[in-house]
Protein backbone atom coordinates (compact mmCIF):
# COMPACT_ATOMS: atom_id res chain seq x y z
CA UNK A 1 0.00 0.00 0.00
CA UNK A 2 1.63 3.81 -1.03
CA UNK A 3 0.42 6.73 -1.59
CA UNK A 4 0.41 7.96 -5.50
CA UNK A 5 -1.46 11.67 -5.52
CA UNK A 6 -5.12 10.09 -6.66
CA UNK A 7 -8.38 10.69 -6.55
CA UNK A 8 -11.29 8.46 -6.41
CA UNK A 9 -14.42 9.00 -8.65
CA UNK A 10 -16.76 5.63 -8.34
CA UNK A 11 -14.56 2.92 -8.24
CA UNK A 12 -11.80 4.26 -10.49
CA UNK A 13 -8.45 5.55 -9.24
CA UNK A 14 -7.81 8.86 -11.05
CA UNK A 15 -5.04 10.88 -11.44
CA UNK A 16 -6.13 14.76 -12.14
CA UNK A 17 -5.22 17.00 -14.44
CA UNK A 18 -5.35 20.30 -14.06
CA UNK A 19 -2.56 21.17 -12.08
CA UNK A 20 -0.88 19.35 -9.41
CA UNK A 21 -0.20 20.44 -5.57
CA UNK A 22 2.25 18.78 -3.06
CA UNK A 23 1.24 17.81 0.65
CA UNK A 24 3.26 19.99 3.88
CA UNK A 25 5.29 18.89 6.83
CA UNK A 26 4.87 21.93 8.91
CA UNK A 27 7.05 20.75 11.42
CA UNK A 28 10.22 21.00 8.94
CA UNK A 29 8.38 23.29 6.68
CA UNK A 30 9.09 21.16 3.51
CA UNK A 31 7.45 19.93 1.05
CA UNK A 32 5.89 16.06 0.65
CA UNK A 33 6.03 13.36 -2.04
CA UNK A 34 4.12 12.88 -4.28
CA UNK A 35 2.51 15.44 -6.37
CA UNK A 36 -1.08 15.00 -6.52
CA UNK A 37 -3.48 15.73 -9.48
CA UNK A 38 -6.07 18.46 -9.53
CA UNK A 39 -9.30 17.54 -10.37
CA UNK A 40 -11.03 19.55 -13.50
CA UNK A 41 -14.91 20.29 -14.49
CA UNK A 42 -14.90 16.50 -15.76
CA UNK A 43 -13.83 15.51 -12.63
CA UNK A 44 -16.68 17.30 -11.16
CA UNK A 45 -19.25 16.50 -13.24
CA UNK A 46 -18.11 12.24 -13.30
CA UNK A 47 -18.42 11.97 -9.67
CA UNK A 48 -21.99 14.10 -9.73
CA UNK A 49 -23.18 12.14 -12.29
CA UNK A 50 -22.18 8.74 -10.89
CA UNK A 51 -23.82 9.89 -6.91
CA UNK A 52 -27.14 10.24 -8.58
CA UNK A 53 -27.11 7.02 -10.49
CA UNK A 54 -26.43 5.29 -6.99
CA UNK A 55 -29.00 7.58 -5.48
CA UNK A 56 -31.87 4.96 -5.94
CA UNK A 57 -30.09 2.14 -5.26
CA UNK A 58 -28.39 3.13 -2.16
CA UNK A 59 -31.40 4.39 -0.51
CA UNK A 60 -32.90 1.18 -1.22
CA UNK A 61 -30.59 -1.11 0.15
CA UNK A 62 -31.77 -3.01 3.37
CA UNK A 63 -30.46 -1.40 6.85
CA UNK A 64 -28.46 -4.65 7.53
CA UNK A 65 -26.22 -4.03 4.24
CA UNK A 66 -25.85 -0.55 4.41
CA UNK A 67 -24.56 -0.37 8.14
CA UNK A 68 -22.50 -3.99 6.88
CA UNK A 69 -21.02 -1.28 4.65
CA UNK A 70 -20.06 1.45 7.59
CA UNK A 71 -18.24 -1.22 9.42
CA UNK A 72 -16.45 -2.41 6.39
CA UNK A 73 -15.17 1.23 6.27
CA UNK A 74 -13.97 1.16 10.43
CA UNK A 75 -12.11 -2.06 9.37
CA UNK A 76 -10.48 -0.99 6.15
CA UNK A 77 -9.13 1.97 8.22
CA UNK A 78 -7.73 -0.23 10.71
CA UNK A 79 -6.14 -2.28 8.28
CA UNK A 80 -4.25 0.36 6.99
CA UNK A 81 -2.07 0.52 9.79
CA UNK A 82 1.01 2.51 10.64
CA UNK A 83 1.25 3.75 7.42
CA UNK A 84 -1.32 6.03 7.81
CA UNK A 85 -1.00 7.56 11.15
CA UNK A 86 2.74 7.99 9.91
CA UNK A 87 1.55 10.11 6.69
CA UNK A 88 -1.15 11.86 8.94
CA UNK A 89 1.58 12.80 11.33
CA UNK A 90 3.59 14.02 8.58
CA UNK A 91 0.95 16.43 7.21
CA UNK A 92 -0.36 17.52 10.24
CA UNK A 93 2.47 17.99 12.74
CA UNK A 94 0.13 15.87 15.39
CA UNK A 95 1.75 13.41 17.57
CA UNK A 96 1.28 9.56 16.51
CA UNK A 97 -0.66 9.30 20.28
CA UNK A 98 -3.05 12.36 18.98
CA UNK A 99 -3.60 10.47 15.69
CA UNK A 100 -4.15 7.24 16.98
CA UNK A 101 -6.93 8.24 18.98
CA UNK A 102 -8.46 10.14 16.24
CA UNK A 103 -8.33 7.15 14.31
CA UNK A 104 -10.16 5.37 17.00
CA UNK A 105 -12.64 8.17 17.59
CA UNK A 106 -13.31 7.57 13.41
CA UNK A 107 -13.90 4.17 13.52
CA UNK A 108 -16.11 4.09 16.56
CA UNK A 109 -17.88 6.90 14.71
CA UNK A 110 -18.85 5.14 11.94
CA UNK A 111 -19.95 1.54 13.95
CA UNK A 112 -22.00 3.83 16.00
CA UNK A 113 -23.95 4.86 12.84
CA UNK A 114 -23.83 1.45 11.67
CA UNK A 115 -26.00 0.68 14.97
CA UNK A 116 -28.11 3.67 14.52
CA UNK A 117 -29.00 2.47 10.45
CA UNK A 118 -29.92 -1.14 12.39
CA UNK A 119 -31.92 0.30 15.12
CA UNK A 120 -34.17 2.36 12.51
CA UNK A 121 -35.01 4.80 15.19
CA UNK A 122 -34.02 7.88 12.39
CA UNK A 123 -36.91 6.78 10.35
CA UNK A 124 -39.22 8.19 12.77
CA UNK A 125 -41.79 5.97 10.99
CA UNK A 126 -45.09 7.11 12.28
CA UNK A 127 -48.68 5.44 11.33
CA UNK A 128 -52.21 7.35 11.65
CA UNK A 129 -55.22 4.83 11.07
CA UNK A 130 -57.75 5.66 8.74
CA UNK A 131 -61.12 6.89 10.04
CA UNK A 132 -63.70 6.48 7.63
CA UNK A 133 -66.69 6.95 9.88
CA UNK A 134 -65.35 10.24 11.27
CA UNK A 135 -66.53 13.68 9.60
CA UNK A 136 -64.69 14.60 8.32
CA UNK A 137 -62.91 11.02 7.19
CA UNK A 138 -59.41 10.71 7.84
CA UNK A 139 -57.21 9.18 5.20
CA UNK A 140 -54.61 6.46 6.05
CA UNK A 141 -51.63 8.23 6.81
CA UNK A 142 -48.10 7.13 6.87
CA UNK A 143 -44.78 8.98 7.48
CA UNK A 144 -40.90 8.20 7.15
CA UNK A 145 -38.06 9.73 7.11
CA UNK A 146 -35.68 9.31 3.78
CA UNK A 147 -32.69 10.65 2.53
CA UNK A 148 -31.94 13.97 0.46
CA UNK A 149 -29.51 13.06 -2.02
CA UNK A 150 -25.96 13.10 -2.85
CA UNK A 151 -23.84 14.54 -0.23
CA UNK A 152 -21.05 17.21 -0.44
CA UNK A 153 -18.26 17.02 2.19
CA UNK A 154 -15.42 19.35 3.32
CA UNK A 155 -12.51 17.89 4.71
CA UNK A 156 -11.19 19.89 7.97
CA UNK A 157 -7.73 20.73 8.64
CA UNK A 158 -7.87 20.44 12.30
CA UNK A 159 -8.63 16.72 12.40
CA UNK A 160 -7.01 14.66 9.24
CA UNK A 161 -9.56 11.58 10.08
CA UNK A 162 -12.49 12.46 12.68
CA UNK A 163 -13.63 15.08 10.74
CA UNK A 164 -12.14 14.62 7.06
CA UNK A 165 -12.78 12.11 4.11
CA UNK A 166 -14.65 9.17 6.75
CA UNK A 167 -15.29 11.28 9.37
CA UNK A 168 -18.30 12.36 11.28
CA UNK A 169 -20.06 14.26 8.18
CA UNK A 170 -19.42 11.50 5.91
CA UNK A 171 -20.43 8.61 7.98
CA UNK A 172 -24.17 10.15 8.89
CA UNK A 173 -24.34 10.83 5.38
CA UNK A 174 -23.91 7.51 4.28
CA UNK A 175 -26.21 5.75 7.03
CA UNK A 176 -28.69 8.26 5.94
CA UNK A 177 -28.54 6.53 2.41
CA UNK A 178 -27.15 9.27 0.75
CA UNK A 179 -24.34 9.15 -1.82
CA UNK A 180 -21.44 11.06 -1.06
CA UNK A 181 -18.34 12.80 -2.46
CA UNK A 182 -15.75 14.46 -0.66
CA UNK A 183 -13.82 17.78 -1.07
CA UNK A 184 -10.07 16.27 0.09
CA UNK A 185 -8.26 18.84 2.45
CA UNK A 186 -5.31 20.41 1.12
CA UNK A 187 -3.63 20.16 4.51
CA UNK A 188 -3.79 16.41 4.34
CA UNK A 189 -3.62 15.04 0.97
CA UNK A 190 -2.06 11.72 1.46
CA UNK A 191 -4.13 10.63 4.54
CA UNK A 192 -7.05 11.67 2.47
CA UNK A 193 -5.76 8.99 -0.68
CA UNK A 194 -5.51 6.94 2.24
CA UNK A 195 -8.63 6.94 3.80
CA UNK A 196 -10.72 7.30 0.18
CA UNK A 197 -9.28 3.93 -1.19
CA UNK A 198 -10.29 2.63 2.43
CA UNK A 199 -13.92 3.34 1.59
CA UNK A 200 -13.64 2.14 -2.15
CA UNK A 201 -12.68 -0.96 -0.87
CA UNK A 202 -15.14 -1.24 1.34
CA UNK A 203 -17.61 -0.62 -1.12
CA UNK A 204 -16.91 -2.61 -3.40
CA UNK A 205 -17.02 -5.62 -0.90
CA UNK A 206 -19.92 -4.98 0.25
CA UNK A 207 -21.82 -4.72 -2.77
CA UNK A 208 -22.17 -0.78 -3.02
CA UNK A 209 -23.36 0.86 -6.23
CA UNK A 210 -20.66 2.49 -7.79
CA UNK A 211 -21.46 5.87 -7.16
CA UNK A 212 -21.90 5.79 -3.26
CA UNK A 213 -18.25 7.37 -2.66
CA UNK A 214 -16.02 9.50 -4.58
CA UNK A 215 -13.08 11.84 -3.22
CA UNK A 216 -11.89 14.86 -4.99
CA UNK A 217 -9.08 17.11 -5.04
CA UNK A 218 -8.87 20.35 -5.77
CA UNK A 219 -8.67 24.29 -5.24
CA UNK A 220 -12.04 24.88 -2.97
CA UNK A 221 -13.17 28.30 -4.97
CA UNK A 222 -13.02 25.76 -7.86
CA UNK A 223 -13.80 22.28 -7.45
CA UNK A 224 -15.92 23.06 -4.20
CA UNK A 225 -18.03 25.93 -5.36
CA UNK A 226 -18.48 23.55 -8.73
CA UNK A 227 -19.59 21.23 -6.08
CA UNK A 228 -21.84 23.43 -4.30
CA UNK A 229 -23.46 24.54 -7.26
CA UNK A 230 -24.05 21.46 -8.70
CA UNK A 231 -28.33 20.59 -9.11
CA UNK A 232 -27.17 17.05 -8.37
CA UNK A 233 -25.65 18.01 -4.94
CA UNK A 234 -28.66 18.46 -1.99
CA UNK A 235 -26.82 19.11 1.20
CA UNK A 236 -23.79 20.22 1.91
CA UNK A 237 -20.92 19.55 4.99
CA UNK A 238 -18.56 21.85 6.53
CA UNK A 239 -15.57 22.71 9.18
CA UNK A 240 -13.29 25.11 8.81
CA UNK A 241 -13.57 29.24 8.88
CA UNK A 242 -16.31 31.61 8.80
CA UNK A 243 -15.76 32.98 5.62
CA UNK A 244 -15.13 29.53 3.93
CA UNK A 245 -19.03 28.45 5.80
CA UNK A 246 -20.41 31.63 4.42
CA UNK A 247 -19.02 31.33 0.98
CA UNK A 248 -20.89 27.75 1.20
CA UNK A 249 -24.00 29.12 2.36
CA UNK A 250 -24.42 32.28 -0.26
CA UNK A 251 -23.43 29.41 -3.37
CA UNK A 252 -26.30 27.22 -1.93
CA UNK A 253 -28.64 29.52 -1.21
CA UNK A 254 -28.29 31.08 -4.83
CA UNK A 255 -28.77 28.54 -6.53
CA UNK A 256 -32.10 27.54 -8.55
CA UNK A 257 -32.77 25.07 -6.02
CA UNK A 258 -31.49 26.05 -2.50
CA UNK A 259 -29.97 23.72 -0.42
CA UNK A 260 -29.08 23.19 3.29
CA UNK A 261 -25.52 23.90 4.27
CA UNK A 262 -24.64 22.43 7.60
CA UNK A 263 -21.19 24.55 8.02
CA UNK A 264 -19.48 24.15 11.75
CA UNK A 265 -17.31 27.84 11.80
CA UNK A 266 -16.55 29.75 14.48
CA UNK A 267 -16.61 29.53 18.45
CA UNK A 268 -14.09 30.89 21.13
CA UNK A 269 -16.43 28.45 24.14
CA UNK A 270 -16.29 31.01 27.09
CA UNK A 271 -15.64 29.42 30.58
CA UNK A 272 -17.74 31.12 33.59
CA UNK A 273 -15.52 30.58 36.47
CA UNK A 274 -17.98 31.34 39.64
CA UNK A 275 -16.75 32.71 42.99
CA UNK A 276 -17.77 29.42 44.62
CA UNK A 277 -15.08 27.22 42.66
CA UNK A 278 -12.77 29.40 42.50
CA UNK A 279 -12.70 29.84 46.13
CA UNK A 280 -12.74 26.16 46.39
CA UNK A 281 -10.14 25.08 43.75
CA UNK A 282 -8.69 27.81 41.84
CA UNK A 283 -4.98 26.83 40.88
CA UNK A 284 -6.39 23.08 40.14
CA UNK A 285 -8.98 24.98 37.98
CA UNK A 286 -6.28 27.13 36.25
CA UNK A 287 -4.08 24.27 35.85
CA UNK A 288 -6.80 22.48 34.16
CA UNK A 289 -7.51 25.39 31.76
CA UNK A 290 -4.38 26.20 30.43
CA UNK A 291 -4.14 22.46 29.40
CA UNK A 292 -7.69 22.94 27.39
CA UNK A 293 -6.34 25.79 25.74
CA UNK A 294 -2.98 24.50 24.81
CA UNK A 295 -4.26 21.08 23.96
CA UNK A 296 -3.66 20.19 19.99
CA UNK A 297 -1.67 23.46 20.60
CA UNK A 298 -5.29 25.41 20.55
CA UNK A 299 -6.67 23.87 17.37
CA UNK A 300 -9.89 22.34 18.57
CA UNK A 301 -12.85 23.95 17.15
CA UNK A 302 -14.02 23.72 21.82
CA UNK A 303 -10.83 25.96 22.21
CA UNK A 304 -11.60 28.04 25.68
CA UNK A 305 -10.95 31.56 24.01
CA UNK A 306 -12.37 33.16 27.27
CA UNK A 307 -12.35 33.00 30.66
CA UNK A 308 -15.36 35.27 32.66
CA UNK A 309 -15.15 36.02 36.15
CA UNK A 310 -15.95 38.36 38.90
CA UNK A 311 -13.06 40.97 39.55
CA UNK A 312 -11.65 40.06 43.02
CA UNK A 313 -8.63 38.71 45.00
CA UNK A 314 -9.58 34.81 43.87
CA UNK A 315 -9.62 35.95 40.13
CA UNK A 316 -6.40 37.79 40.26
CA UNK A 317 -5.26 34.70 42.01
CA UNK A 318 -6.97 32.29 38.96
CA UNK A 319 -5.21 34.89 36.56
CA UNK A 320 -1.74 34.25 38.61
CA UNK A 321 -1.69 30.65 38.65
CA UNK A 322 -3.00 30.06 34.84
CA UNK A 323 0.16 32.50 33.76
CA UNK A 324 2.30 30.33 35.55
CA UNK A 325 1.04 27.11 34.14
CA UNK A 326 1.31 28.76 30.73
CA UNK A 327 5.05 29.60 30.94
CA UNK A 328 5.68 25.46 31.29
CA UNK A 329 3.79 24.73 27.93
CA UNK A 330 5.90 24.58 24.67
CA UNK A 331 5.39 26.16 21.66
CA UNK A 332 3.38 23.36 19.35
CA UNK A 333 3.95 23.03 15.70
CA UNK A 334 0.50 24.05 13.88
CA UNK A 335 -1.34 22.61 11.42
CA UNK A 336 -0.40 24.18 8.25
CA UNK A 337 1.70 27.46 7.32
CA UNK A 338 -1.52 29.59 6.63
CA UNK A 339 -2.71 28.61 10.25
CA UNK A 340 0.54 29.58 11.54
CA UNK A 341 0.76 32.95 9.76
CA UNK A 342 -3.40 33.49 10.94
CA UNK A 343 -2.63 33.12 14.64
CA UNK A 344 0.40 35.13 14.99
CA UNK A 345 -1.08 37.91 12.98
CA UNK A 346 -3.96 38.04 15.53
CA UNK A 347 -1.83 37.95 17.99
CA UNK A 348 0.26 40.36 16.87
CA UNK A 349 -3.33 42.80 16.25
CA UNK A 350 -4.17 42.29 19.96
CA UNK A 351 -0.83 43.67 20.78
CA UNK A 352 -2.42 46.92 20.02
CA UNK A 353 -5.75 47.14 21.95
CA UNK A 354 -6.33 49.42 24.60
CA UNK A 355 -6.93 48.04 28.13
CA UNK A 356 -5.62 44.81 27.07
CA UNK A 357 -3.32 43.36 29.14
CA UNK A 358 -0.94 40.28 28.63
CA UNK A 359 -0.81 38.01 31.62
CA UNK A 360 1.08 35.03 30.23
CA UNK A 361 2.77 33.31 27.65
CA UNK A 362 3.95 30.08 26.81
CA UNK A 363 7.54 28.86 25.84
CA UNK A 364 8.79 30.73 22.36
CA UNK A 365 11.06 27.97 21.58
CA UNK A 366 9.66 25.53 18.79
CA UNK A 367 10.62 24.45 15.02
CA UNK A 368 8.87 25.28 12.05
CA UNK A 369 5.50 26.13 12.41
CA UNK A 370 5.40 26.29 16.12
CA UNK A 371 2.72 28.73 17.98
CA UNK A 372 3.74 30.55 21.26
CA UNK A 373 0.52 30.44 23.83
CA UNK A 374 -0.84 33.61 24.90
CA UNK A 375 -3.67 34.96 27.72
CA UNK A 376 -4.85 38.19 27.95
CA UNK A 377 -6.79 40.03 30.47
CA UNK A 378 -9.12 43.31 30.64
CA UNK A 379 -12.36 44.28 32.00
CA UNK A 380 -15.74 43.58 31.08
CA UNK A 381 -16.45 47.55 29.94
CA UNK A 382 -13.05 46.85 27.56
CA UNK A 383 -14.38 43.70 26.08
CA UNK A 384 -18.28 44.73 25.31
CA UNK A 385 -16.51 47.65 23.73
CA UNK A 386 -14.17 46.38 21.84
CA UNK A 387 -15.79 43.96 18.91
CA UNK A 388 -12.18 42.61 17.57
CA UNK A 389 -12.10 41.11 20.96
CA UNK A 390 -15.02 38.61 20.32
CA UNK A 391 -13.15 37.54 17.08
CA UNK A 392 -11.94 33.88 16.95
CA UNK A 393 -8.18 33.00 17.36
CA UNK A 394 -7.80 29.35 15.79
CA UNK A 395 -4.87 28.57 18.42
CA UNK A 396 -3.41 28.57 22.41
CA UNK A 397 -4.66 32.03 22.99
CA UNK A 398 -7.64 32.87 25.68
CA UNK A 399 -8.71 36.41 27.55
CA UNK A 400 -9.40 36.75 31.14
CA UNK A 401 -12.72 38.61 31.29
CA UNK A 402 -13.03 40.32 35.03
CA UNK A 403 -16.47 41.68 35.99
CA UNK A 404 -17.31 44.25 38.48
CA UNK A 405 -20.67 42.58 39.54
CA UNK A 406 -22.75 39.76 38.54
CA UNK A 407 -24.92 42.06 36.49
CA UNK A 408 -21.97 43.08 34.28
CA UNK A 409 -21.19 39.24 34.30
CA UNK A 410 -24.95 38.02 33.29
CA UNK A 411 -24.68 41.22 30.14
CA UNK A 412 -21.24 39.44 29.41
CA UNK A 413 -22.80 36.27 28.59
CA UNK A 414 -25.78 38.03 26.79
CA UNK A 415 -23.42 39.94 24.68
CA UNK A 416 -21.50 37.06 23.33
CA UNK A 417 -22.30 35.64 20.36
CA UNK A 418 -23.32 31.63 18.90
CA UNK A 419 -21.22 29.15 20.69
CA UNK A 420 -20.52 24.92 19.99
CA UNK A 421 -20.07 25.21 23.80
CA UNK A 422 -20.26 27.35 27.47
CA UNK A 423 -18.92 26.21 30.68
CA UNK A 424 -20.02 26.97 34.41
CA UNK A 425 -17.73 26.26 36.91
CA UNK A 426 -20.16 26.20 40.14
CA UNK A 427 -20.02 25.16 43.56
CA UNK A 428 -24.11 24.81 45.66
CA UNK A 429 -22.89 28.25 46.84
CA UNK A 430 -22.89 29.35 43.34
CA UNK A 431 -26.05 27.67 42.44
CA UNK A 432 -28.38 30.90 42.42
CA UNK A 433 -25.79 33.04 40.12
CA UNK A 434 -25.60 29.67 37.91
CA UNK A 435 -29.23 29.47 38.05
CA UNK A 436 -29.60 33.29 36.54
CA UNK A 437 -26.85 32.35 33.76
CA UNK A 438 -27.88 28.96 32.24
CA UNK A 439 -31.38 30.30 30.85
CA UNK A 440 -28.52 32.68 28.55
CA UNK A 441 -26.27 30.00 27.69
CA UNK A 442 -29.27 27.87 26.35
CA UNK A 443 -29.43 30.66 24.01
CA UNK A 444 -25.98 30.85 23.32
CA UNK A 445 -24.33 27.38 22.82
CA UNK A 446 -24.97 23.85 21.59
CA UNK A 447 -23.44 22.42 24.60
CA UNK A 448 -23.49 23.40 28.17
CA UNK A 449 -20.88 21.64 30.53
CA UNK A 450 -20.50 22.31 34.29
CA UNK A 451 -17.10 21.52 36.28
CA UNK A 452 -15.51 20.22 33.21
CA UNK A 453 -13.47 21.86 30.10
CA UNK A 454 -14.99 22.11 26.54
CA UNK A 455 -12.23 19.79 24.83
CA UNK A 456 -13.09 17.23 23.65
CA UNK A 457 -16.34 15.74 22.20
CA UNK A 458 -17.69 11.91 22.88
CA UNK A 459 -19.52 10.46 20.46
CA UNK A 460 -22.64 9.24 21.27
CA UNK A 461 -26.43 9.35 21.18
CA UNK A 462 -26.84 12.75 23.02
CA UNK A 463 -23.72 14.82 22.04
CA UNK A 464 -24.77 17.80 20.20
CA UNK A 465 -21.79 19.81 18.54
CA UNK A 466 -23.53 22.38 17.14
CA UNK A 467 -24.64 25.98 18.15
CA UNK A 468 -26.24 29.54 17.14
CA UNK A 469 -24.91 31.20 14.31
CA UNK A 470 -22.08 31.85 13.86
CA UNK A 471 -20.51 28.55 16.02
CA UNK A 472 -23.20 26.72 12.94
CA UNK A 473 -24.80 27.65 10.02
CA UNK A 474 -28.08 25.72 10.96
CA UNK A 475 -28.36 25.59 15.28
CA UNK A 476 -31.08 22.92 14.63
CA UNK A 477 -28.59 20.50 13.63
CA UNK A 478 -25.24 18.66 15.46
CA UNK A 479 -22.26 17.51 13.42
CA UNK A 480 -21.19 14.74 15.42
CA UNK A 481 -23.89 12.05 17.51
CA UNK A 482 -25.78 9.59 16.61
CA UNK A 483 -28.89 12.60 15.65
CA UNK A 484 -26.25 14.12 12.87
CA UNK A 485 -28.27 11.45 10.95
CA UNK A 486 -31.22 14.11 10.84
CA UNK A 487 -29.22 16.79 8.67
CA UNK A 488 -29.47 14.78 5.86
CA UNK A 489 -32.87 13.76 6.67
CA UNK A 490 -36.39 14.41 5.11
CA UNK A 491 -40.19 13.50 5.77
CA UNK A 492 -42.18 11.72 3.81
CA UNK A 493 -46.02 11.49 4.22
CA UNK A 494 -47.94 8.56 2.33
CA UNK A 495 -51.41 8.87 2.04
CA UNK A 496 -53.62 5.55 1.10
CA UNK A 497 -51.03 3.82 -0.50
CA UNK A 498 -51.51 0.20 -1.11
CA UNK A 499 -49.95 -1.55 1.21
CA UNK A 500 -48.10 -3.43 -1.11
CA UNK A 501 -46.47 -0.35 -2.32
CA UNK A 502 -45.38 0.80 0.90
CA UNK A 503 -42.41 0.58 2.11
CA UNK A 504 -41.08 -1.88 4.71
CA UNK A 505 -40.61 1.10 7.84
CA UNK A 506 -44.24 1.94 7.33
CA UNK A 507 -46.29 -1.81 6.59
CA UNK A 508 -48.54 -3.54 8.89
CA UNK A 509 -46.70 -6.33 9.28
CA UNK A 510 -43.28 -4.08 10.39
CA UNK A 511 -41.06 -6.33 9.04
CA UNK A 512 -37.84 -4.26 9.88
CA UNK A 513 -39.19 -4.77 13.65
CA UNK A 514 -39.38 -1.44 14.31
CA UNK A 515 -40.56 0.76 17.46
CA UNK A 516 -43.39 3.23 15.64
CA UNK A 517 -45.58 5.45 16.39
CA UNK A 518 -49.38 4.26 15.72
CA UNK A 519 -52.19 6.64 16.07
CA UNK A 520 -49.97 8.68 18.57
CA UNK A 521 -48.74 5.82 20.91
CA UNK A 522 -45.27 4.21 20.73
CA UNK A 523 -45.35 1.08 19.76
CA UNK A 524 -41.77 -0.73 20.83
CA UNK A 525 -40.10 -2.66 18.26
CA UNK A 526 -41.33 -6.54 18.35
CA UNK A 527 -38.66 -9.21 19.17
CA UNK A 528 -37.33 -11.48 16.75
CA UNK A 529 -39.08 -15.29 16.93
CA UNK A 530 -36.45 -17.89 18.65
Amino acid sequence: MSIQGEMIIGQRIVRGSAGAVRAFNPATRQQLDPEFGLANGDDVEAACALAEDAFDAYRDIEPEQRARFLEAIADEIVAIGGLLIERASQESGLPAARLEGERGRTVNQLRLFAKVVRDGYWQEATLDSALPQRTPPRADLRMRKVPLGPVVVFGASNFPLAFSVAGGDTASALAAGCPVIVKAHSAHLGTSELVGKAVQRAAAATGMPEGVFSMLIGEGRQVGQKLAAHPTIKAIGFTGSRAGGLALVQTAAGRKEPIPVYAEMSSINPMFMLPGALAAGGAKLASGFVDSLTLGVGQFCTNPGLVIGLAGAQFDAFAASAAEALAAKGAGTMLTAGIHKAYTDAIEKRTGINGLTLVGQGSAEGSGCAAQAALYRCDAATYLATPALEEEIFGPASILIACRDEAELLAVARHLEGQLTATVHATADDRPLAASLLPTLERKAGRILFNGFPTGVEVSHAMVHGGPFPATSDSRSTSVGATAIERFLRPVCYQDVPSELLPPALRDDNPLKLARIVDGTLQTAPQSAQ
